[in-house]
């Protein structure tokens, strides 16, 4: 069988390093707050060309955060509108709702799969105070023109980039367009940890210092809690463990370029709809996600055929029963998307006969 995601096979390439860095923790006797997460913060930083990281303890606290540090800064307050993809990942829309504002969701670029800029400018209304701009399965919404609408319009821009590690438009990074962007480090992403881990980057000083806070039980000096804080601290481990994958995270989005590129040159079934990239040098190919309409065909004709296949995601979040006012919603682009894609196998370790297996039988595949 090939595997979706390896992940032991992907963390034995590092394994003595990772090793020596768990090592070097349990033998300095601290474990939080300390020398690892201080050295990830500044590489990662360094990595997304910004002044200021934030390690967290996830990429959906990432995001609650951040939106939660624009309240207490009485940037935004209860009820302010964000507008957010409505095809993203539900834990979007959970940062938004988190902290009682109110979710505006938009149809996405049906080739894309991110924002679409004109979408975006028919949804603002004079309640509207952000874009949440999600750089889905690696590849970075159109941000340019994102953030050019916001400044016209006085709105803030927090960026989804979970999924997105290292992606750029012309040299500049996912993590380094809007005012803020959350970052996931859960291990099954690009850059991962062994445990769940995030962090938040920016330019801006003030706001780094409050999430440095919120963190921390809202303190910025022991035992005085200028906020209602919560706990959300990245620890020593996880941190000693991103700054050992760090070095490898370029080489191994090469690998998945590679992979990328013979999947949309040699894929040629005229049943499969193949992913629509600005620049194959810019996307990071965190998924290789294609759109069949006889989807359960296919991932079930892949399984029999020993290649385990995703679907990311089957239910889009206005269908989900937490959000149970937003069931009726008509979002067709959005419903296609949900109902047509598969994720591919595609990751640092898989091999050329893998690749080329998998090529094979998507090509062989009969509607």
């Amino acid at each position: 069988m090939i595997n979706f995601l390896d992940l032991k096979k992907i963390n034995q390439q590092y394994q003595k390093e990772l090793v020596d860095a768990c090592s070097r923790v349990i033998d300095s006797g601290w474990y939080l707050l300390g020398k690892e997460l201080n050295a990830f913060e500044q590489k990662f930083a360094t990595y997304c060309g910004t002044k200021y990281a934030i390690g967290v303890a996830n990429g959906l606290d990432a995001l609650i955060l951040t939106l939660r540090a624009w309240k207490e800064l009485g940037i935004l307050k209860d009820d302010d509108e964000i507008i957010v993809p409505a095809n993203t990942y539900i834990a979007s829309i959970l940062a938004i709702t988190e902290n009682n504002f109110t979710p505006i969701l938009v149809e996405p670029n049906i080739f894309t799969y991110n924002l679409d800029i004109e979408n975006v400018k028919l949804a603002i209304t004079h309640k509207t105070k952000a874009i949440l701009a999600v750089h889905l399965y690696g590849q970075l919404a159109p941000m340019q023109e994102i953030c050019n609408f916001a400044q016209q319009h006085n709105l803030l821009v927090l960026e989804d980039s979970a999924q997105a590690h290292g992606a750029h438009i012309n040299g500049r990074k996912a993590g380094n367009w809007g005012d803020a962007s959350a970052f996931s480090f859960y291990p099954g992403k690009n850059l991962g940890a062994l445990g769940d881990a995030g962090a938040v980057t920016t330019n801006n000083e003030e706001l780094a210092n409050t999430i440095t806070a919120l963190r921390n039980y809202g303190s910025i000096e022991k035992y005085k809690n200028t906020y209602q804080g919560t706990n959300s601290r990245l620890d020593e481990i996880q941190a000693a463990i991103l700054t050992v994958k760090l070095q490898y995270l370029d080489k191994d989005i090469q690998s998945r370029r590679d992979i990328a590129q013979k999947y949309i040159t040699q894929i040629n079934n005229p049943n499969i709809i193949l992913p629509k990239i600005a620049d194959p040098t810019s996307h990071v190919w965190h998924l290789f996600v294609i759109r069949c309409s006889n989807r359960e065909a296919l991932k079930n004709y892949l399984f029999q055929n020993d290649i385990e296949t995703l679907i990311h995601y089957p239910i889009p979040p206005h269908k989900q029963i937490c959000y149970k006012q937003w069931n009726n919603l008509s979002l067709p682009i959005t419903e296609q998307i949900h109902q047509e894609v598969l994720s591919l196998p595609i990751s640092p370790i898989l091999t050329v006969q893998e690749s080329q297996k998998i090529i094979e039988k998507v090509n062989e595949f009969e509607s």
